[in-house]
């Protein structure tokens, strides 16, 4: 990362949270105009204060709009700069990413699809509130190479196991990764009957995994 200054992410969370869009938006314009790249502004900008909007909020210092309202700026600058994200070929890999059902936060998850994309994988971003039986007969017309799931809130991580035994059962041969917030409050313990789904906790880790990939 090529700008290294920890009031960059306070200025963005503020912004936010006063909902400001415009100077949210020339945040991050600057912050790649100097060099950086869009993954490093995901991770160290607008990931971080996300998850600080997201205590907050969980802690009753901020309303419910204006949460939705920080996500919203952040995915609107997202959706923005999606040209510049997306390849000029495909590798022919292919991977479908959703959220755990009832979860309503889908920006990290979206965040996961734009790196697959930097990495030439074609990505079909499903988003919140998909059931599992529609998850599961999209996945069977498009035969992706990775399934990604997304949790961020813990109140869900039942809902979370009960799915990922669903995909191993229907599609064994099919590489299954998760990441999220929620994930981040789990021992060692909590992943024992996980060792073969791939546990990604920051999208840097994710590019090595997909650049490593076989």
């Amino acid at each position: 990362m090529k700008t290294n200054n920890k009031s960059l992410e306070t200025n963005y969370l503020n912004a936010l949270l006063e909902g400001k869009r415009k100077e949210a938006n020339k945040i991050c314009l600057d912050f790649i105009s100097t060099g950086n790249s869009f993954k490093e502004l995901y991770e160290h900008v607008m990931k971080p204060s996300l998850y600080e909007v997201g205590k907050l909020w969980e802690q009753n210092k901020i309303s419910v709009a204006t949460e939705h309202l920080a996500t919203a700026i952040t995915e609107g600058i997202m959706n923005s700069f999606y040209s510049e994200i997306l390849p000029d070929k495909y590798n022919g890999k292919k991977v479908v990413l959703t959220c755990v059902e009832k979860e309503e936060h889908q920006v990290g998850v979206k965040m996961v699809a734009d790196v697959f994309e930097m990495n030439q994988w074609e990505s079909f971003f499903l988003g919140t509130g998909f059931p599992i039986s529609e998850l599961i007969k999209f996945i069977k017309e498009v035969q992706p190479d990775i399934i990604a799931i997304s949790l961020s809130v813990y109140f869900n991580f039942t809902r979370l196991k009960q799915m990922l035994n669903q995909l191993k059962n229907e599609f064994p041969q099919t590489k299954l990764i998760v990441g999220g917030q929620a994930l981040s409050h789990l021992s060692d313990n909590d992943f024992a009957e996980w060792k073969d789904i791939t546990y990604i906790t920051d999208l840097h880790l994710l590019d090595t995994y997909l650049k490593n990939l076989k």
